[in-house]
C-alpha cells in the first residue's frame, strides 16, 4: 500500500526590499517626476517605498497630483526644505533618523543636495545597509559664490566617502563631479532620466497656446519650459527674442513655467519691447498641447543635469536650441540632435534660433535623430530596470561583505 503523500509547506514569500526615498521638495520639474515614477514603478519589481519630501515655495508649484495619480503616498516633512536653517535642519534630521529606525529600510536613496545631506546622515546613524544618492545635476557651479561653493564641494566629497553608490543622470555630470573631487570614478554610476514619453510620441494637438495668448496661426512660436529661477537664465532667452524679432518679424514667444523671477522677467520683457510678443503661461500640465504648439524649444540654463523639457521636446519631434552646460551637450549628441550655444550669449542664441526656424535638411535630420534617441534612451521602463539592477547589485555586494 502506498504511503500517503505528506504535503510540503509552502515556501515563505521572499521579503520585499524596503526603500526610503528622501527628496527636498516635490516642486514641478524633472527630479520630482523621476522620484514619483521610481516610487510607483518599482512596486512591481519587489520594492516597498516610503517617499519623504519637504515643502516647496508658493511659486514653484508641486506634483502632488501626479503622485496621487500614481498611488504614491508622500510624507511631507515641513522642516525639510531647500534653504539652510540650522534648527529646522536638526529637527528634520531627527525625524528622518526616527523614521529609519522604525521602517528599517534596506536602501536609503536621497535626491538633490539638501535631502542628500540629511537623508544620508540619518541612514548612517540608523545603520542602513545601502545608501544611494542621486545628483540631478549639482549645485557646485553657477548657484553660489566662491566661498560657499568651495564649502559645499568639500561637504559633498566627505559625504561621498560614506555613500555606497553615487548616481548621476549624465556622463558629463559624472566627469564634472570627479574633476571636483566628489567621489571616486568607480563608485559613480550613470542612470539617465526616464519619463513617460508615450503621450508625446504620436500626433499632437496644435493651437492651444496660440489661442490662449492671442497669437495668429501663422506665428512662429518659440518657447522655453521650466522654472523661472536664476540658474535657468531666462533673461538671456528674452534678450535673444528681442534680437530674433528683427530678422523673423513673425516670431512670437512663450514662457511656460513659474517661479520667483516671474515679475522681474515680465518687466524685462516690457523693457525689451516684447509686450504683446511674449506670453507668460505659468505652469501647464497639458504637455502634448504645449509641445504640439511650439515650433522651437529653447533651454539657456547656466547649469543643468539633464533638462527634462528638452527630453520631452525631442520625444515630441520639436527642434531644440540649448546651452552646452551639464548633461545638455550629451543629450543633444554634441550638436547632432539639437543646436548648442555658449551660456549667457543672447546674440549666439538668437542666431541659432533663427537657423532652427529656417529649417532645412540639417535641422530635419537633427529633429528625427533627437526623437529616436529620446524614445529609445529615456523611457520609464529603462529607468526602472536600471535602478532595480543597481539596488540588487549594491545589496548583494553588501551581503557578501
Amino acid at each position: 500500500m502506498n504511503a500517503a503523500r505528506i504535503p510540503l509547506p509552502e515556501p515563505a514569500p521572499a521579503e520585499r526590499t524596503r526603500v526610503l526615498r528622501v527628496f527636498s521638495r516635490l516642486n514641478v520639474g524633472g527630479p520630482a517626476v523621476h522620484v514619483i515614477l521610481l516610487a510607483a514603478g518599482l512596486r512591481d519589481h519587489g520594492y516597498d517605498t516610503r517617499l519623504v519630501v519637504g515643502r516647496e515655495s508658493a511659486r514653484e508649484g508641486n506634483l502632488l497630483d501626479l503622485a496621487r495619480e500614481k498611488n504614491v503616498e508622500c510624507e511631507q516633512l515641513s522642516a525639510l526644505g531647500r534653504e539652510i536653517r540650522p534648527f529646522a535642519d536638526a529637527a528634520a534630521l531627527w525625524s528622518l533618523f526616527r523614521l529609519v529606525r522604525r521602517f528599517r529600510p534596506h536602501v536609503v536613496h536621497t535626491h538633490t543636495a539638501k535631502a542628500g545631506l540629511l537623508g544620508r546622515l540619518a541612514a548612517l546613524l540608523g545603520g542602513t545597509p545601502v545608501v544611494v544618492h542621486t545628483f540631478h545635476g549639482h549645485v557646485l557651479s553657477g548657484y553660489f559664490g566662491r566661498v560657499r561653493t568651495h564649502s559645499f564641494t568639500r561637504l559633498e566629497a566627505l559625504l561621498a566617502r560614506y555613500t555606497d553608490v553615487l548616481v548621476t543622470v549624465a556622463d558629463d555630470v559624472r566627469a564634472e563631479l570627479v574633476a571636483r573631487g566628489v567621489g571616486r570614478p568607480e563608485r559613480i554610476r550613470v542612470v539617465p532620466l526616464g519619463l513617460e514619453l508615450g503621450p508625446l510620441s504620436g500626433p499632437l494637438p496644435r493651437g492651444h497656446l496660440r489661442a490662449a495668448a492671442g497669437f495668429g496661426d501663422d506665428a512662429r512660436l518659440v518657447g522655453i519650459v521650466g522654472r523661472l529661477v536664476p540658474i535657468k537664465d531666462v533673461p538671456t532667452f528674452l534678450r535673444a527674442a528681442a534680437l530674433l524679432r528683427q530678422s523673423v518679424p513673425g516670431a512670437r514667444f512663450a514662457v511656460v513655467g513659474d517661479g520667483d523671477e516671474r515679475e522681474a522677467l515680465e518687466r524685462l520683457a516690457h523693457e525689451l519691447g516684447l509686450a504683446g510678443l511674449v506670453h507668460f503661461f505659468g505652469w501647464r500640465r497639458d504637455l502634448p498641447a504645449v509641445y504640439g504648439d511650439l515650433d522651437l524649444v529653447v533651454n539657456c540654463s547656466r547649469n543643468e543635469g539633464t533638462p527634462v523639457a528638452l527630453i520631452e521636446a525631442l520625444a515630441a519631434g520639436r527642434p531644440v536650441v540649448a546651452t552646452a552646460v551639464g548633461g545638455t551637450a550629451e543629450l543633444l549628441g554634441r550638436g547632432e540632435r539639437g543646436m548648442l550655444v555658449p551660456p549667457g550669449e543672447p546674440e549666439a542664441l538668437a542666431t541659432a534660433m533663427g537657423a532652427a526656424l529656417e529649417g532645412g535638411e540639417g535641422q530635419e535630420r537633427r529633429r528625427r535623430a533627437g526623437r529616436d534617441y529620446a524614445l529609445a534612451h529615456h523611457s520609464s521602463e529603462r529607468l526602472l530596470h536600471d535602478v532595480d539592477a543597481l539596488y540588487r547589485e549594491a545589496l548583494a555586494r553588501r551581503a557578501a561583505a
